[in-house]
């Protein structure tokens, strides 16, 4: 495919104060001489910024790095993660259109998405608030047929499902992500067979517990202090649980850090590394948060979770992954599970 600038450019770039200093943070990452590496995230935050990957912005984040313009040029034509064209104010819908998706019907989605959005990909639809393309494999094939929107997938589609989807959207919603058919990850579809008294930690998967969570899977990184396009709270949460406030009454990031202490109890934190999946690395990332010990994690709540998870970074999902909160229940009431018995016996991993 022949990548192109857009033909309509605006006439400037910059970053917002708060995206500056984040880009700045980035560019110090990396050796003297070395800051041409930062160039992929900053294209990023340019286009979650703008939405889309204009001309100024590119030669911006040229300028910024000390790099030639056809340099960056030749990054941000090479990645379709960029958009060089502008997209939906509300949503850009990434139909996936590899083989397996195809062969479970990424074609009737493709057509729901020339019948709801527009004829053609690319083009923005008729009220400018969705675009949409077809893109390769995005790496859930054992849910397909799927698309990605915004920072989440919706698998399991049917055409009325996908549909519903994009016209809660259109309401300002924001549709439960993940699979829509029922199942909680990518089991079997007719149901598990093998871990089937796993213990979970949520409803849901951890990725779509924590867009519910936020309430967000579309908001941009706009550096504005607030998100482009709020959405309405999340619909399609399990039965009986509370929506997800908007983003006007949403309780700050801080509100949503668990307890935390200064230090140990009486000098003697508990041994985190008994909860399965945490190693010294992440036990010691989690005394930086302020927690060390097994009834602290144990009260975690889904928000809770959720804030922890943004702040341990290279570790994200690990959490509702391995049950720390099932396991720390188990452990704050003196009791003993099978991981932990394993590390007392010098077996742990």
């Amino acid at each position: 495919m022949l990548r192109r600038l857009h033909h309509d450019q605006p006439d400037s770039f910059a970053f917002t104060p708060v995206n500056l200093e984040w880009a700045k943070k980035q560019i110090a990452k990396y050796p003297p001489g070395r800051q041409a590496s930062a160039i992929i995230p900053l294209l990023w935050r340019a286009q979650e910024q703008e939405g889309w990957l204009t001309r100024p912005a590119i030669e911006y984040v040229a300028d910024m790095l000390g790099m030639p313009y056809i340099r960056a040029l030749e990054v941000a034509t090479f990645y379709f993660m960029f958009q060089l064209q502008p997209v939906g104010s509300v949503a850009h819908v990434q139909v996936c259109g590899t083989t397996p998706c195809m062969l479970c019907g990424a074609e009737a989605l493709i057509e729901v998405c020339r019948a709801k959005i527009a004829a053609e990909p690319h083009r923005l639809s008729d009220d400018g608030r969705f675009s949409w393309e077809e893109v390769e494999c995005l790496g859930a094939c054992a849910n397909a047929p799927m698309v990605q929107i915004g920072k989440d997938f919706y698998e399991d589609l049917t055409p009325e499902s996908f549909a519903a989807i994009l016209d809660a959207l259109a309401r300002g919603e924001v549709p439960r992500p993940g699979p829509q058919n029922g199942r909680f990850s990518s089991e079997p579809a007719g149901g598990a067979t093998t871990l089937t008294q796993l213990p979970r930690s949520h409803d849901e998967n951890a990725s779509v517990a924590l867009a519910l969570a936020r309430g967000d899977t579309i908001a941009r990184i706009t550096g504005e202090g607030a998100q482009a396009h709020p959405p309405a709270p999340a619909t399609g949460a399990p039965p009986g649980a509370q929506p997800a406030a908007p983003p006007e009454e949403a309780a700050p990031a801080e509100a949503r850090r668990p307890e935390a202490l200064a230090a140990p109890r009486d000098g003697r934190p508990d041994d985190l590394k008994r909860i399965r999946g945490v190693g010294p690395k992440l036990e010691e990332m989690l005394h930086g948060l302020g927690i060390f010990h097994y009834d602290q994690i144990a009260a975690w709540t889904d928000a809770e979770v959720a804030w922890v998870d943004e702040h341990l970074e290279g570790f994200r999902g690990r959490v509702s992954r391995d049950q720390w909160v099932e396991q720390a229940r188990i452990l704050a009431q003196g009791g003993e599970t099978e991981f932990s018995q394993r590390f007392d016996e010098g077996g742990g991993s």
